[in-house]
């Protein structure tokens, strides 16, 4: 029993640097820790997420791809872009004709994807900055990308927000929330389903639509309101659609 007493304090205090740590990354700590976790794992963070290039042209790259086909040249900013996920299967499709910029505010994991862009230099650009307040002028963007980041920043609201800002009129949101079983772990960080449609509701944007995605996230397509534009077009299907 004793003993019981005595190591108790230590799992306790474990398991609070874990969920602190690993689970959350950070977040409660505050954007540097966030960003020097990141910093320290840069190097080994594509092994850890092992991701596989044909899912991910399957599910980002080629539907972003046609989504944009309308474009020409079109700019598209992906926000937290870590690695250099998203500009690596856009760039990689044959039928995109544009350029991909990058922010994050780990230099370190900036550089890997610099390395991971070598043949894309005059396509792609990669730059410090934080989501919260990003340093472009309004309407700039055809699409504005974030991928399992929003749970991360120090309010997801506000980097929505900020999104939806340099986003064009007419112009593609693609984001992810989650919605696992670890999310529950994030109070005030994550949201459901019913909450991000309703945020994106008061926000200028239509076309809202759904995908379960991976194992705790949902993938999120949107619109920035275009009064202009003709009907819908979504280049993907099975999605769940919202069009208010």
């Amino acid at each position: 029993m004793v003993w019981i007493i005595l190591i108790a304090p230590a799992v306790i205090l474990i398991l609070i640097g874990y969920w602190q740590l690993v689970i959350t990354e950070g977040v409660y700590l505050g954007p540097k820790v966030v960003t020097l976790l990141y910093d320290w794992t840069a190097r080994r963070y594509d092994r850890i997420k092992d991701f596989n290039a044909a899912e991910e042209a399957y599910f980002l790259g080629r539907p972003l791809a046609m989504a944009l086909g309308n474009y020409t040249r079109p700019r598209v900013l992906d926000v937290a872009t870590g690695t250099g996920r998203l500009p690596q299967t856009l760039l990689g499709q044959p039928t995109f004709d544009g350029q991909v910029f990058g922010l994050d505010l780990s230099a370190s994991m900036l550089r890997i994807a610099e390395q991971h862009l070598t043949l894309h230099t005059e396509r792609a650009g990669l730059f410090v900055a934080p989501a919260a307040r990003l340093p472009l002028a309004d309407d700039q963007f055809e699409a504005v990308t974030c991928l399992e980041a929003l749970e991360f920043f120090a309010d997801g609201q506000v980097a929505l927000n900020e999104m939806v800002r340099v986003l064009r009129p007419g112009g593609w949101l693609l984001i992810t929330n989650r919605v696992g079983w670890e999310a529950r772990l994030m109070p005030g960080h994550t949201w459901s389903r019913a909450q991000l449609i309703e945020i994106l509701r008061g926000l200028p944007i239509t076309d809202i639509s759904v995908r379960p995605w991976q194992t705790y996230y949902d993938l999120v397509w949107a619109r920035k309101r275009d009064v202009m534009r003709d009907a819908s077009y979504f280049p993907f299907t099975n999605y769940v659609v919202d069009s208010h």
